[in-house]
């Protein structure tokens, strides 16, 4: 297929084009930075410079390249996110899933693109009653807490108007907290988190009960190339096999990383330092099932546990 990249060289599109190239599949990438053409251009993708936020930018891009496909990658979270300012840290990236979604589907729709596929996020975004495990069925979170809030409003926005597009084959792939050379936790100068972790600055709070679903970037980008060539219409958790407490990931982390066990504070001292989303992230979230992408995909991670990919596969 023609397929058209935005955000290609981002945390997943620089794993991404290179896999979609292998598959035989002709790749146009969009970059807001010049200076990353030629990086696209080495990975046998053509590159096009535009402004994910403005209409007309997009519009171009897309009817140049003519694509049968788009991938949406796009997000603003190269500058990390601070707990006590998420709403401020998260705001491009809300903006990217709202405005630029609005733009990649007008673009792709006027070209008669016949499939979209876009990324989302599963980690803290299920609603904290019942199972700690939640498949595409269950309900996102009705009120998160207040830090949250934009970014739960974004997602929602992002997923319903993608499936929504009855003009074309509106796929979101909910991926889990990410790991693996380029991202934040990643034995590469990127790690900042592996950093934290490393240095005792990021604390268990309370009695960990917050489960965690975990993606390594290359299964990230293996599950994008599946969901364009196989899937259908929806909702799919693109995550590994072995939903986690907290309590159980961050010390194991700290281990693999060489650091000492986390610190442990009471619930009320992380909400105080970190804030309310950082406790309920920490203590009350759920995970994400991987039985449908695994079904319905035909794709398996490479790392089925955050064990193994912790081990093998942070940089």
């Amino acid at each position: 297929m023609r397929v058209f990249v935005a955000g290609a060289t981002g945390v997943v599109g620089r794993v991404l084009v290179p896999q979609l190239v292998a598959s035989g599949h002709e790749v146009t990438g969009m970059t807001t930075r010049p200076e990353k053409s030629e990086m696209l251009r080495e990975w046998g993708a053509t590159a096009v410079v535009g402004d994910a936020l403005d209409p007309q930018s997009v519009g171009q891009a897309v009817s140049e390249f003519a694509p049968e496909a788009i991938v949406h990658q796009l997000t603003g979270l190269s500058g990390g996110v601070n707990p006590r300012h998420q709403e401020r840290d998260m705001a491009l990236t809300n903006r990217l899933r709202t405005e630029a979604t609005d733009h990649l589907l007008s673009a792709g729709r006027a070209m008669g693109v016949r499939r979209l596929v876009a990324q989302s996020f599963a980690v803290g975004t299920f609603a904290r009653t019942g199972g700690a495990v939640k498949s595409e069925d269950d309900p996102l979170d009705p009120s998160p807490p207040r830090p949250m809030r934009s970014t739960l409003d974004a997602i929602r926005y992002l997923e319903q108007a993608v499936v929504g597009a009855e003009w074309t084959e509106g796929i979101v792939l909910r991926y889990g907290a990410f790991y693996g050379p380029g991202t934040g936790l990643a034995s590469d100068p990127a790690g900042e988190q592996a950093e934290m972790i490393r240095r005792r600055r990021l604390p268990l709070v309370g009695r960990g009960g917050g489960v965690w679903s975990f993606t390594h970037v290359d299964d990230a980008a293996g599950a994008t190339v599946a969901a364009l060539e196989r899937g259908r219409r929806g909702l799919y958790n693109i995550v590994d096999d072995e939903p986690v407490p907290v309590a159980e990931w961050l010390p194991a982390l700290a281990s693999t990383l060489g650091a000492k066990p986390p610190i442990r504070i009471p619930r009320w001292v992380g909400r105080l330092a970190a804030g309310e989303g950082v406790a309920v992230m920490m203590t009350e979230v759920r995970g994400a099932s991987n039985e449908k992408a695994k079904r319905e995909l035909g794709w398996q991670p490479r790392f089925p546990s955050w064990r193994q990919g912790f081990a093998n596969g942070l940089g």
